[in-house]
């Protein structure tokens, strides 16, 4: 028909290269992710925490789940594009539907969700589990009270469990042991607070009136910096704090100024 436009035509050997390169992603995608330990931390430091060690894996294997998902969809799409394209003037046969290739295209979703749904109930169990207070097993005890717009850490492991409060000017500092359980009892004085320390892949609501636990054990020495990160405020944005990981004969020596610092005070 004079005028009309015709989309582009590929040749067979352009085709089979576009849908060549396609499947070729999941495949390669698959073949490499059988094991997580090369591949990047997308945006997470790897073995910064016991957290890390449980979380980076889910979020790894999630993006690759979600990286093969949006190949095939474009599998999908591209396809029928080249191989139905318009090529006369015949009006196409209609089909109303195929029910073996719904009730696919409902399953499929519905088993991706489910496997990352156990997999995440998995590992949320295992990050949120805490040693009971009369475990034999010895692990240090901080309190976390949050306030606008600061922190407030109090040291439970010597006997006048001195605390360190900051201000949004002077963010304090929460030091912790080197490859040495601690437990995080996490309140909050005024409103609805997030500890969160990105680095550890790790974030827990602190609460007015209601006391949640946390434990985890930083791996690495260094500095990582700690926020809220739920709005609470004015001064939301400002409400800082830093995570200084130090060797346990280090922490001893922390405990020890605190506790002489405390008794000096009183």
């Amino acid at each position: 028909m004079d005028g009309y436009s015709y989309p582009m035509r590929f040749t067979r050997n352009a085709k089979k290269g576009v849908l060549g390169a396609l499947f070729s992603v999941p495949l390669v995608a698959s073949l490499t992710s059988c094991s997580t330990s090369n591949i990047s931390g997308m945006g997470f430091p790897k073995g910064a925490s016991s957290v890390n060690d449980t979380s980076l894996p889910l979020w790894q294997w999630a993006w690759i789940t979600a990286g093969v998902v949006g190949v095939f969809t474009a599998i999908l799409i591209m396809y029928p594009a080249f191989r139905h394209r318009r090529k006369n003037d015949e009006f196409p046969k209609q089909t109303q539907y195929n029910i073996p290739v719904e009730i696919l295209y409902t399953l499929i979703p519905f088993i991706i969700v489910a496997v990352l749904f156990y997999f995440t109930a998995k590992d949320e169990s295992k990050i949120t589990k805490v040693t009971p207070n009369n475990s034999a097993t010895a692990v240090h005890n901080i309190e976390v009270n949050a306030i606008q717009w600061s922190w407030q850490f109090k040291y439970d492991d010597i006997a006048n469990s001195p605390t360190i409060t900051g201000t949004p000017a002077q963010p304090p500092v929460l030091v912790v042991p080197q490859g040495e359980a601690v437990k995080y009892t996490l309140t909050a004085s005024d409103v609805v607070h997030g500890f969160w320390i990105p680095a550890f892949m790790i974030q827990m609501q602190a609460l007015p009136h209601v006391t949640n636990h946390l434990e985890f054990t930083a791996n690495k020495i260094g500095e990582y910096p700690g926020r809220c990160n739920i709005l609470c405020g004015r001064n939301h944005s400002e409400m800082l704090f830093k995570v200084k990981v130090v060797s346990p004969a280090d922490y001893k020596t922390y405990l020890a100024t605190l506790s002489g610092s405390a008794k000096k005070a009183a």
